[in-house]
């Protein structure tokens, strides 16, 4: 972002925090370089395929473990990031004008209080996504170069993350609770700190349960047959027994009890027949697997994304209300 561009409250906060963003810009800039890198390392030195179908790499080409290795952290990088940013909003941006009073400047060259706020909250969102689009873009240019191998799974937090736009949400909302939390409690510290507890809990309550916001779908088989996904790419969910009325069995019931029969742990094929029939008793028919389909990638995204649209516009309401309470 050049400082040439802008003009007033928002040149001010750029010129005001441009270490931080050419710090923020080296990284990137280094993060690519060393992708770039391992790729050319890990291409010297391409994976084979062992007899079970897996990918192993060779002695000499831990460029491609490195390059796997890196890119978890990259993904971890960006399901952090809200809670990076809203305590920077928070803390540096918002509380410490208050705590040195220097807000009142700001206020006294013809700026009006909104005035000052949005143009802190727009850079900082401006920022923010550009920081995301980087993350995104070395993660995806790292992942090319290990295509043929890599245990890239689309359900995982990372690749969740970086592929999708629910990040742009976090972020949008990060800055609003960032900014709603740095006027209410004023001391740069300790608005660091509650912004992380409030951000930190729910960036983990989304990665903990945002496969539980659609209805999962369910194969069924009989006993004794080893049911699979559909498709390889489908999220496994759960797994288990039911009865012929359709609802679901407690496997430990009859584990516990063949696990109680005396000879079990001895005699060969015991266990299984006490199991089998404990399960025949209670009236055990089929099994079935919960899955999540690929297929569910995009609606799960943009209903997280609508939650926390919401959820952000709620912060940055309430943010902008007690700006004017405190500064009719």
């Amino acid at each position: 972002m050049s400082t040439l561009t802008l003009k007033g409250p928002a040149w001010v906060t750029v010129r005001q925090y441009r270490r931080t963003l050419w710090l923020a810009g080296a990284a990137v800039v280094l993060a690519f370089a060393v992708i770039g890198g391992l790729r050319i390392w890990a291409a010297q030195h391409p994976v084979t395929t062992a007899k079970d179908g897996s990918w192993v790499a060779p002695d000499d080409g831990d460029g491609y473990l490195m390059l796997r290795w890196l890119l978890e952290y990259v993904g971890a990088a960006a399901v952090l990031l809200p809670i990076a940013v809203a305590a920077l909003v928070a803390g540096p941006m918002v509380a410490r004008e208050y705590e040195s009073g220097t807000y009142q400047l700001s206020l006294t060259q013809s700026v009006s209080p909104v005035a000052w706020l949005r143009s802190k909250l727009s850079v900082a969102t401006g920022v923010a996504f550009l920081v995301a689009l980087a993350v995104t873009g070395i993660f995806w240019f790292g992942r090319i170069g290990v295509q043929e191998g890599w245990d890239y799974f689309w359900a995982e937090p990372g690749p969740y993350t970086t592929t999708g736009f629910t990040a742009f949400a976090h972020l949008l909302a990060a800055v609003a609770v960032g900014a709603l939390v740095g006027q209410l409690v004023r001391r740069t510290l300790p608005a660091m700190a509650v912004t992380m507890l409030i951000t930190g809990p729910l960036t983990l309550a989304f990665t903990a349960y945002r496969w539980s916001i659609l209805p999962t779908e369910r194969i069924t088989g009989p006993l004794g047959t080893p049911l699979s996904l559909p498709e390889k790419e489908d999220l496994h969910m759960d797994s288990g027994l039911l009865t012929s009325s359709g609802a679901r069995f407690d496997q430990t019931i009859c584990w516990d009890q063949a696990n109680r029969t005396p000879g079990s742990d001895t005699q060969q094929g015991l266990w299984e027949k006490v199991q089998t029939q404990c399960q025949a008793e209670h009236g055990v028919t089929t099994q079935f697997v919960d899955y999540h389909p690929e297929s569910h990638y995009w609606p799960t995204q943009l209903i997280e994304t609508g939650i926390v649209l919401a959820l952000a516009a709620l912060a940055a309401f309430a943010a902008f209300r007690v700006l004017r309470a405190r500064h009719p």
